[in-house]
């Protein structure tokens, strides 16, 4: 049985990409356990990697649930982050962003 999820998404820099997902989930990384790797931790058995692989990157996908989407998009143009808006999508609302290398970063829910 799953436990746990550590979701790894492929940048071209992890300088560059670090500051990046640090205005998208609004704080810095919780860790930088090896070099060209930093990670955000959600709780102890969840949370995102970003790994330096320039051959890779532009070729990742994460799916994050969130409690208010509307919220969610809100933060995202104060963080000035493009974005369309909510949408519909497969029985919930939708927030599809896209990274600076080409990686897809939806958010789903309410």
């Amino acid at each position: 049985m799953i436990t746990g999820l550590m979701a790894n998404i492929a940048v071209t820099g992890e300088k560059e990409a670090t500051a990046w997902y640090s205005r998208l989930f609004e704080r810095e990384p919780d860790g930088k356990p090896m070099a060209g790797l930093a990670q955000w931790l959600f709780d102890e058995k969840f949370g995102i990697q970003i790994w330096e692989d320039p051959q890779r990157a532009g070729c990742s996908n994460v799916v994050i649930d969130v409690d208010d989407l509307d919220k969610m998009a809100e933060h995202l143009r104060v963080a000035g982050i493009d974005h369309d808006e909510p949408s519909p999508g497969g029985g919930q609302r939708i927030l599809p962003i896209t990274d600076p290398d080409g990686n897809q970063v939806v958010f789903f829910g309410e």
